[in-house]
């Protein structure tokens, strides 16, 4: 029998540059043939200070990272055994995520970790959320939209398991999730950096006012007569 494994999962960063900063905070919200099997949440002892911007975005202090953190290795380890061959990824922003994810992986594993991201699928819930409501496309927008009960924003493991509950509101509206497995919208005026080879990066414009169902980055073949 086929088993499905599907990974939230979240990260909290020390800044925006995937090659020089670093995860924070980790959490993955598993569930594998529809019953949640995990919860892990950890934070990473990244060796130096937060910026106090940061600990006012998250939360997240010094102190939870000398006392309760633990070492990027073992971040890396836990990552390499749970992301198994055709697990699907599922992340709000997931080009953030999976960047930070392969740097650290990287690091680590430097042989393997390619071919770790490259074996699994990964779903972006932005791109889903942009072809299905006005701006704006945050997960709180995502969860007000969806009204779904309100939580704990910014922390890495109650994010996750906002999105779980958000993807499966988003299922239940339209059943068509599994055409957005490696196809990324982005904003033609910024653009993409870092592109990773196993994802369709497709332009997805800004829009105030929701797009017409032939500017979405899906409909492919036959959902324009699914939506009628």
């Amino acid at each position: 029998m086929f088993t499905i494994k599907v990974i939230f999962f979240d990260t909290e960063t020390n800044g925006l540059n995937c090659r020089f900063c670093r995860i924070i905070e980790l959490a993955m919200f598993t569930v594998v043939d529809g019953e949640v099997v995990e919860e892990y949440d950890k934070f990473v002892n990244v060796g130096k200070p937060l910026d106090p911007k940061i600990t006012r975005i998250t939360g997240i202090t010094n102190r939870d990272l000398t006392e309760r953190g633990v070492s990027e290795e073992e971040i890396a380890y836990d990552l390499k055994k749970r992301l198994t061959e055709n697990t699907v990824m599922i992340a709000h922003n997931c080009q953030f995520d999976l960047t930070f994810v392969y740097f650290l992986l990287k690091r680590h594993f430097p042989d393997e970790a390619d071919e770790i991201v490259r074996k699994l699928d990964w779903i972006d819930t932005v791109t889903i959320l942009k072809d299905r409501k006005d701006y704006p496309h945050k997960l709180i927008d995502a969860v007000e939209h969806y009204d779904i009960e309100k939580v704990n924003f910014h922390r890495a493991i109650d994010d996750t398991r906002a999105l779980y509950q958000v993807t499966l509101a988003m299922k239940n509206e339209r059943n068509d999730l599994g055409e957005y497995r490696n196809v990324f919208g982005y904003n033609p005026k910024y653009g993409v950096g870092g592109k990773f080879p196993f994802i369709e990066y497709k332009p997805q414009p800004y829009h105030n006012c929701g797009c017409l169902p032939e500017e979405r980055i899906l409909p492919r073949k036959g959902l324009n007569q699914r939506m009628r």
